[in-house]
């Protein structure tokens, strides 16, 4: 098990360094899942890529620390593991409220990153009152009180049946999450607002979305994408929110075209 302490919390991560000139690239999970949701995506990129996957601060194994969190708080602690791990100049991939983080370590850190794939994803998600009304529930109730709602957003029904064990370890994934880092995240969402930083974008992004997505759906997603100079913006079918999860294919192809643009200068 990889670990290491970076401000006040320990972090949980994986590391696997590039083979020769290739390219690391570091991947953010979403709200309520942990680092296990690349798995099938990294199992599908070039052998010579570096990776790095971690449990973002409040989430899977890494520490809870201090709440309420920012997004800024959560780029502090991936640049502070990247630098712990000498990785500069990365692919940062992130999906959902790790693709807000991915941008502010952008905004915060440019030397760390040398193209951005967002996945599911926005300058802004949601307005506050519905970050509030989700807080107070889960507080008062538990995250398994959402488990249903948060289900139908994250995956295409045909991926939501009982037969299918990715889903049901899904489900047991978010529901295993802890309570308390989960809701510092959402205040962290809720706070969120880059939009008008987002034409400052100047590195080679790929901006994706699933079909399906009822968390942040594709019309929003496109126009984030339309916003970001020279930026790719594609709809990957049959999926929901979280398209590495239920077709990693796509999502490891867009990655690739992404490295090829960078490694041109594109």
């Amino acid at each position: 098990m990889q670990s290491a302490q970076i401000g006040d919390i320990a972090i949980h991560y994986r590391f696997a360094p590039p083979k020769g000139a290739a390219p690391v690239i570091v991947f953010i999970n979403s709200l309520g899942t942990d680092f296990r949701i690349w798995d099938d995506v990294l199992a599908r990129l070039d052998e010579t890529a570096g990776t790095l996957t971690y449990d973002k601060r409040g989430h899977g194994l890494s520490g809870i620390g201090a709440t309420p969190y920012t997004i800024a708080g959560h780029a502090a602690d991936l640049a502070g593991l990247m630098d712990h791990l000498g990785i500069s100049g990365a692919i940062v991939c992130g999906l959902s409220v790790g693709g807000q983080v991915a941008q502010e370590l952008y905004f915060s850190r440019p030397d760390l990153v040398s193209g951005l794939l967002i996945s599911n994803s926005a300058a802004k998600i949601g307005e506050p009152d519905f970050w509030r009304q989700r807080i107070a529930l889960i507080a008062e109730k538990g995250l398994a009180a959402t488990t249903d709602g948060i289900m139908e957003r994250w995956f295409s029904p045909g991926f939501r049946t009982p037969e299918n064990p990715a889903y049901q370890l899904a489900r047991a994934m978010f529901e295993r999450q802890p309570v308390e880092g989960y809701l510092a995240t959402c205040e962290a969402i809720a706070a969120y607002d880059r939009r008008a930083d987002t034409p400052a974008i100047a590195v080679p992004t790929a901006v994706i979305v699933g079909e399906h997505d009822g968390s942040t759906p594709p019309a929003l997603v496109g126009d984030f994408a339309a916003a970001i100079p020279g930026a790719v913006f594609s709809v990957i079918e049959g999926a929901g929110h979280i398209p590495c999860m239920e077709t990693p294919g796509p999502v490891a192809e867009a990655l690739a075209a992404l490295a090829r643009r960078v490694s041109k200068g594109e």
